[in-house]
């Protein structure tokens, strides 16, 4: 697998993992200039702006340190964008999941969900 195909791949998991959970999924691959939120779930009056990292096992860099406060900023910027563009009353929440891949099968999972907020 690609770069590409290994994160779309992780985006497509992450996506069914809230399916399962009973999460409505709003968005994928939302875009603005200069940011990206991968998933936009809402469940019981939330909105989770969802930033996914797939990785091979053993990353020079894990997931969840790959998520610096520049990428943060982005994030929060990007979700204020999207809540301007489309209107809603649901409380905003940013998780961060990390999935880990190995021949095109999930060897790890692990979600966060209010990994950091709008103030950071």
């Amino acid at each position: 697998m690609d770069k590409k195909e290994l994160g779309y791949f992780g985006e497509k998991v992450t996506a069914y993992y809230l399916e399962k959970k009973g999460y409505k999924i709003l968005r994928r691959n939302f875009c603005v200039k200069g940011g990206e939120i991968d998933i936009i779930a809402e469940k019981d009056g939330i909105i989770a702006f969802v930033e996914v990292k797939t990785r091979a096992p053993d990353p020079l860099v894990n997931g969840f340190e790959a998520v610096t406060a520049a990428k943060k900023r982005l994030i929060v910027k990007t979700s204020e964008a999207y809540s301007y563009r489309f209107p809603h009353d649901l409380q905003p929440r940013f998780d961060v999941v990390c999935v880990t891949v190995s021949d095109k099968k999930v060897v790890g999972f692990q979600y966060i969900e209010n990994a950091f907020d709008a103030s950071k």
